[in-house]
């Protein structure tokens, strides 16, 4: 049985629920802020659109690098989210697939690659940890489809994630945010191109994950 000292220890050891909120809409805002005008936007910018003071934001997150790990986590957790969930519920596995893509866009995933090119530590182990559920579920969608006979047979899981990431990398500061609205049109062309039998001979090889993490180092 806990002592009153241990029990009061791992009330004050456990982060408040105020807390956890704030934390989670800080790192919702930075993401935004991120997609819209980039990595280096100001901490007070993002300190406003949370809605919360910037001894909080500090609080949580002492630096620019420390927030940005924060929102790279976010965004691989839940896009890994999406492709589960797309896995799970969907009987047509090119269906689930094409659910996954255009849910990856919704995330904004391709606002991940100025933020990994930054100070970021790409090494880090949560981010390893996180980046291999992603690839693991991504991959899974691929490969049951490809099973299945549903998706081409000449490409890979980094053909996916080339395009998506492509078609939702925004150019912060500039007008191409007014593209969005034809992301998910351009995405539905691509899958379909995707879809199997391919029409085309594709040339060059596929694009695999091995290439995506050779280009990254």
């Amino acid at each position: 049985m806990s002592s009153p000292a241990e029990t009061s220890a791992r009330r004050v050891a456990r982060p408040r629920a105020d807390a956890l909120r704030n934390r989670e809409r800080i790192v919702t805002a930075a993401r935004e802020m991120f997609v819209e005008s980039g990595p280096e936007v100001p901490f007070d910018e993002i300190a406003r659109r949370a809605s919360v003071g910037n001894a909080t934001l500090y609080r949580h997150f002492p630096d620019r690098t420390a927030l940005v790990h924060a929102v790279v986590l976010s965004v691989m957790s839940r896009t890994t989210q999406r492709a589960e969930e797309a896995a799970a519920e969907e009987a047509d596995t090119f269906e689930a697939l094409r659910r996954f893509t255009h849910a990856a866009a919704d995330e904004r995933i391709g606002a991940l690659c100025p933020m990994l090119s930054g100070d970021v530590d790409i090494d880090h182990p949560a981010l390893l940890a996180e980046r291999t559920r992603l690839e693991e579920a991504v991959q899974g969608l691929v490969d049951r489809a490809q099973k299945a006979g549903r998706l081409r047979a000449d490409v890979a899981v980094g053909d996916l994630m080339v395009a998506v990431s492509q078609l939702t990398r925004p150019l912060p500061g500039t007008g191409c945010l007014d593209n969005d609205r034809f992301v998910h049109r351009h995405l539905t062309l691509f899958l379909d191109g995707m879809e199997a039998p391919g029409r085309s001979a594709l040339p060059g090889s596929a694009a695999t994950l091995g290439d995506l993490r050779d280009r990254r180092s």
